[in-house]
Order: C-alpha cells, then sequence, then structure tokens
C-alpha cells in the first residue's frame, strides 16, 4: 500500500469535485438504518478528514485510521481550523495499516469510503482487514464500506488518462489496467507550488485491485461478518454489471436486518 507524499499536498483541491455532503448523507442513512445514531465510529483509509469531519458534526465520537502521515497531517490542521463553527479537536487521528489495525477499546460501526479497501492487493490482506474490524465491533455493530467495481477499472479507468492543470498544482493519471490480476496501476506526477511560489514535481505510483461481490462476500463471512447487503453507489438498488461503485454492509452478530 503506498502511502500518499506529494500527492497530500494538493488532494483536496484536486478532489473537489467529490460530493461528500452527499456521501455523508447516505452514509448516514445507512447507519441509522442499521440503528447506529450515536456512539463512536471508526474510519479507515480516512485521508484528509473530509468524511471524518461530517460524521463528526453529525454528533458521532469519530477515530480516522490512514496509513499516510501527510494526509494525517492535513486532517489534523483542518481539524483545528474547521469550514464551520463546529470545533473537530476531539477526532482521534492514528497512523495505522488497516490491516493491522489496533484500538485500545470497541467501536459501534466502521467505514471506508472513497475505494480505500480498493489498495489491498491481495484477498488475504482484505480478510485480515475485515478480521481486525469484526475484532473491534461491538455486538450490532456493522461495517459500511465502498468499493470500485471491476467495470469501472475495466471499462472506465483503464488506459485512461486524466490531467488537469490549476494555479496550486497540476497533476497527470496515467492508469493501466491488468484484467488477469484485475490490478489498475496509477501512474501520478505532479507538479505542487510551495511556499516560495515554485513548483516542485513530484512521482507516485499506486496500486488498486478490483474485487467481485461474491469474493467481498466470501471473505467477509469467513471473517466473522454476516453480509446484510450490496447496492449500487449512494442508492438502495442492487449492484449491477455497469455500476461504478458498490456500496457493502456487513454486521456484527446477524444484525443484518436494518436493526429491527
Amino acid at each position: 500500500m503506498e502511502a500518499y507524499t506529494g500527492f497530500a499536498q494538493v488532494y483536496d483541491l484536486f478532489m473537489d469535485n467529490v460530493p461528500y455532503e452527499e456521501w455523508s448523507r447516505y452514509l448516514i442513512g445507512l447507519l441509522r438504518e442499521y440503528g447506529i445514531k450515536d456512539g463512536t465510529v471508526l474510519e479507515l483509509g480516512c485521508g484528509t478528514g473530509k468524511m471524518t469531519r461530517l460524521l463528526r458534526r453529525e454528533g458521532y465520537d469519530m477515530i480516522g485510521v490512514d496509513s499516510s502521515a501527510e494526509m494525517l497531517e492535513l486532517a489534523a490542521e483542518a481539524s483545528l481550523t474547521p469550514e464551520t463553527e463546529v470545533l473537530y479537536d476531539d477526532i482521534l487521528y492514528l497512523l495505522q495499516d488497516m490491516r493491522e489495525l489496533e484500538l485500545c477499546g470497541s467501536v459501534r460501526a466502521a467505514v471506508s469510503v472513497c475505494d480505500s479497501l480498493n489498495y489491498l492487493l491481495r484477498e488475504q490482506d482484505l480478510l485480515e482487514t475485515f478480521r481486525r474490524v469484526r475484532q473491534y465491533l461491538e455486538p450490532g455493530g456493522i461495517f459500511i464500506f465502498d468499493m470500485n467495481t471491476l467495470y469501472k477499472y475495466r471499462e472506465l479507468l483503464g488506459e485512461a488518462t486524466i490531467a488537469e492543470n490549476r494555479e496550486e498544482g497540476s497533476f497527470i493519471w496515467e492508469n493501466y489496467f491488468d484484467a488477469e490480476s484485475g490490478i489498475n496501476e496509477y501512474d501520478l506526477t505532479l507538479f505542487v507550488r510551495g511556499k516560495d511560489g515554485l513548483y516542485r514535481k513530484y512521482e507516485e505510483t499506486h496500486f488498486q485491485r478490483a474485487y467481485e461481490l461474491t469474493t467481498v462476500k466470501g471473505l467477509l463471512e469467513k471473517a466473522g461478518f454476516t453480509f446484510a447487503a450490496a447496492y449500487d453507489a449512494c442508492t438502495r438498488d442492487p449492484v449491477r454489471t455497469d455500476s461504478e461503485r458498490m456500496y457493502v454492509i456487513a454486521a456484527a452478530d446477524g444484525n443484518g436486518n436494518g436493526g429491527k
């Protein structure tokens, strides 16, 4: 798992088209549907903490975990200088690899968005992450996460080049998808403006893997979860063959009926 380094400095700049508010409303709706209306929520792959802060604003006590020190530094800075009057200085951020997750106590729910779990390139890595999350979930807890689909990598991202140029920085994002392994390679070339006004070049390579829903279901069950549901992103519709992103809900202790 490659940690974000140079890209961390401009991540929020180039991700400003991501509908975090919309995604948070969807996520909060799912949490409430399964009876999670308060308590501690863990976010895996929290990045710069945008979703973490939105969930904290809703009243959840938040723990954010990420393997990038650079991203967590930005998350901590944003928590002290919030976009609203809400102060987020009580969010606990942990620098950890999700496969080696260690918490001091249990949580009511865990979430992971923005395809963070696609960075796990082996089924064993995904299984170990599921086991770690399951270990720290309270009875009746749930795990909600999204993943990019095979369709998205194969039909939309694979072999595509995406570029964007702004005053604060620019990037070239080249994709290479290997159908046999299901792994998509991201080659990122970034030019980031420093405080001195000079632009510095960074190069990063990231890898993500596509997983079939049937594989994800099997690994969840092996980790001790009950598969509850899978939706086409931000809907209550089943995952389609042309879905670009899927949301999966896994329940602890058989809580797979919306908490009813």
